[in-house]
């Protein structure tokens, strides 16, 4: 068997903590990880691609999947924008003797890490304060003001459930935070379930 069998990790953090940065590290670093790509009925933001970053659909076509079944778990983030991951991607992934990689908002994860229990490691990359959060966003430049406010709102609501993971990351210096993720993932890979 497997050290990889069946097992999930998950990332969750409010917008612009920096958890897809993360991520992103993890995913060059160990071969044995495989990103899940999520499921939306958002707009593609920058460069994003249908595939890669989401499979994005429209409200109503993300509707008919949820009346289907197709989610392990799917969110209305905000109204009218759902994010979910598809049974299929689980599947796919899985089939491949890889570790699920999870970047999710952080109900999505708590939803995830109820489902797979002790085969699920749950991380919460959190800023080190809102002001540097909302300084992120804008740096990030991809939102309006508006939308920057209402990330930044629901970040101080997200924040409350940071208890709720097996790990929380400060990110406050990037190096450290690398780090201590990978000590997270190194250690949940090799471990026995």
């Amino acid at each position: 068997m497997s050290l990889c069998e069946n097992k999930v990790i998950i990332f969750s953090a409010p917008s612009g903590a920096g958890k897809s940065t993360i991520v992103r590290h993890l995913l060059e670093k160990f071969p044995y990880l495989e990103f899940s790509v999520s499921a939306t009925s958002r707009k593609p933001r920058g460069s994003e691609k249908n595939g890669t970053d989401y499979y994005f659909f429209t409200k109503e076509e993300f509707e008919q999947k949820i009346k289907k079944g197709e989610f392990v778990e799917y969110e209305e983030v905000y109204a009218g924008s759902y994010y979910g991951t598809l049974h299929s991607e689980v599947e796919r992934i899985w089939n491949k003797g890889n570790i699920i990689l999870f970047d999710i908002d952080v109900k999505g994860g708590i939803n995830i890490k109820r489902l797979y229990g002790g085969h699920a490691l749950a991380i919460f990359i959190q800023p080190p304060s809102i002001e540097a959060l909302r300084e992120r966003l804008v740096t990030r430049g991809t939102d309006s003001p508006e939308a920057i406010e209402k990330r930044v709102a629901k970040a101080s609501e997200e924040l409350g459930f940071a208890g709720c993971f097996d790990r929380i990351i400060v990110n406050d210096n990037l190096e450290s935070a690398f780090r201590e993720a990978e000590e997270a993932v190194e250690s949940f890979h090799m471990k026995k379930l």
